[in-house]
This record gives C-alpha cells, structure tokens and sequence, in this order.
C-alpha cells in the first residue's frame, strides 16, 4: 500500500511541474530487485511469473530456441540471428533474458529498426512503458522514409501467412504504449501513421480496434465512427478474429457481453475482455467496466495486451485489481 500511494504522490507533482506522464507510466521497477522465477513488476506492485507453457508445446519452443542459439554461435555478427533468439526466449515466457538478448544486439548493431522495435514490446509486456516509447520511437525515426518488409512470423498463423510487417508493428506497438500511459493523443498519431502501412484485413482491424477505442477515449465520437466504416462481417480475417468482432460490436452488430461470454480462455479472453470492458467505460457503465477488468487480471494470464491494458485502466482509476 505504501508503496502504491507513493507512486501516486510522484504523479502528482510529476503533473504539477508540467510533466505528460499517468499512474501507469509510473509503474517501472528495476528488475534486478524481481524474486527469482518471476519476470515483471505489475502496475501494483506484484511479481509476475509466467504460467507453465503447455507440454504439448514446451519440447517445439526449446527446440526452436536451440536452434536460434546455434545460428547465432555459428554467426555471431548477424542481428538475424540475435533477434531470433530474443523472439524465441519470449515465446518461452522468459522475457528478462528476451530483453537482454535484445539489447546486446542494439550495443552490435545500433542502426537496425528490428532490435528496438521487439525489445519495444517486451517493454511493454514487461511493464516497463516509457523505455517501450523509447525504444520503439527510435525504430520509427530509423525506417522513417524507407521501403517496408514484410515481418516474418514466430508463431505462425493457420494458413502460414505473415500479416505484418516492420513498420506497422512499429508504430502498432508505439500506439499502444502510449495508449497504456494515457498518451491518446500520441497514441491516435501512432495508429493513424500504421493504417497508412497496414496492408491487410487482419493489419486493418488491429489497428481500427485501437484507434477506435483511442478516439472514443478521448471524447471523439463522430471520428471513432468513421474508423468503423471500413469494417465489415465479410473482412478476409486469419488470425484478428477478436478485434473482428471487438470492431462489429461497436458498429452495434454484435453485443459485447454476449461476446465475452463465448470467449475462449487464453489469449482470446484477454482481448475479448479487455475490449468488452472498455466498451463499458466509454459507454458509461464504469462499474461493469471495473468487474469486467478484473476478471481479466484474475484469469492471471498477464501477458497479452488486453491483461496489460485491463491492469493499466485499474491502476489509473485507483482502483484495486480485486475485489477483495
């Protein structure tokens, strides 16, 4: 608690001498002081150990992070195959060493994008917000005015095809951050420069969902609605079926609670429950937002974005991430 109510006192003389900053972006401890086994700090204060990966899929991830070791042993220059090992140590849950991973490859090669945009994510999925901004600005100002490429997959989609690519990951990614501080304003830029590289139906809805949401957050109804226009039921969707739909109950095609209710647990949950959620707060019913937010962070699966952003919205209405 103490801890907690101090983190609010320098929020608000942060504000006070002038400073954009939120509770949330607030939050960042050194992860040196982490207890061993866990990887992040939450927003509250409480250590975050990734749940055990399924067996089914534990002996494929090792296998590929060896892999990724011995192409980075054998070529110890490439920042290919730096990255490969920081995405293969994340999918694993072991974002410390990600992140370390990451950053011996920026102190090799501090001219390529790719290093800082997914060190930028695990930021983010480490709560660590401002030094995701950090990063992930520095990519954007680096492929500024470049041709883009096409961002290979690590966990392949069902029909193996890749629906991103650097540069909307980047500024996908800095959107995000700056939407977890409650930067909406930086973050509707963001999303606003990814639509423009946002080549596909499953890059378009990603994108509309934040967008969306920024816009309705910020008090800017009628342009949230034109985000919607784009959207349809017959979108060529692979592997974004939740912002889909997340999209279709904004347009009032779908109801979010019903929604919710058939949402798988998992991944699926968070996103669902996150967006349902915030349907809820922008909509008024700030209570069923609250209910709604906490069951994400309950269901402990602290990694996806929806649990990330669930987690930030109780911090920054100070309100406890139980209700208990």
């Amino acid at each position: 608690m103490l801890r907690r109510q101090m983190m609010r006192t320098t929020l608000v003389v942060a504000l006070g001498m002038g400073v954009a900053t939120t509770a949330a972006s607030q939050a960042t401890r050194d992860p040196a002081l982490l207890p061993a086994g866990a990887e992040a700090w939450s927003l509250s204060g409480t250590p975050l150990t990734p749940p055990a990966v399924a067996a089914s899929a534990l002996a494929g991830l090792e296998a590929n992070l060896a892999k990724a070791t011995a192409d980075l042993v054998a070529a110890p220059g490439s920042a290919e195959a730096q990255i490969w090992v920081g995405r293969r140590l994340a999918y694993l849950g072991r974002y410390r060493e990600s992140i370390d991973a990451f950053s011996r490859g920026i102190a090799a090669h501090p001219g390529d994008a790719r290093l800082y945009r997914h060190r930028g994510h695990r930021f983010i999925t480490t709560r660590q917000f401002e030094r995701a901004i950090a990063d992930l600005s520095k990519a954007a100002a680096l492929v500024a005015g470049q041709p883009d490429e096409v961002e290979p997959d690590g966990q392949p989609n069902a029909r193996n095809i890749p629906t991103s690519t650097l540069q909307s990951n980047i500024h996908y990614h800095l959107g995000l951050a700056y939407y977890l501080v409650g930067n909406f304003e930086q973050a509707r830029a963001s999303y606003a420069r990814c639509l423009d590289v946002a080549k596909n139906d499953d890059m378009q809805v990603a994108t509309r969902y934040w967008l969306y949401m920024t816009l309705r957050r910020m008090g800017r109804p009628d342009e949230a609605a034109a985000v919607l226009a784009a959207i349809s039921k017959t979108m060529n969707i692979i592997e974004n079926a939740s912002y889909h739909s997340l999209l279709l109950v904004a347009r009032g095609e779908l109801d979010g609670d019903v929604l919710l209710a058939k949402a798988e647990p998992g991944l699926d949950r968070a996103t669902i429950g996150y967006g349902v959620g915030n349907w809820h707060l922008y909509n008024g019913r700030r209570d069923r937002a609250i209910a709604v937010f906490r069951d994400v962070v309950a269901a402990n699966n602290w990694a996806p974005f929806g649990a990330i952003a669930a987690e930030a919205e109780l911090f920054r209405m100070n309100v406890a991430p139980t209700g208990r």
